[in-house]
């Protein structure tokens, strides 16, 4: 069963993804897991999706998940989606 997902950006506003939603700062999605919910995103703003081809990471609950796509989000959940840190 999908889940009604809130999501929330966590970047500089020079680098706002709000700003390729139309100015959202936030948006409401449902999605059962990590995947699920970027390709929903991706569907529903097309011009996030070099955003998300980046490597992000997406907080929920207190704990950063990089590359864990299948997992699966509560319900309710307020997801923020973070930019990889710069840097070497």
């Amino acid at each position: 069963m999908a889940r009604a997902i809130a999501i929330r950006w966590r970047e500089p506003p020079e680098n706002s993804l709000a700003t390729s939603t139309g100015g959202a700062g936030k948006l409401n999605i449902e999605a059962k897991d990590i995947r699920e919910l970027l390709r929903k995103l991706a569907e529903r703003y097309p011009s996030v999706e070099p955003y998300l081809a980046q490597d992000i990471a997406v907080s929920f609950n207190g704990v950063v998940y990089h590359n864990n796509l299948s997992k699966e989000l509560p319900e309710d959940a307020e997801v923020f989606l973070l930019p990889r840190p710069a840097g070497g």
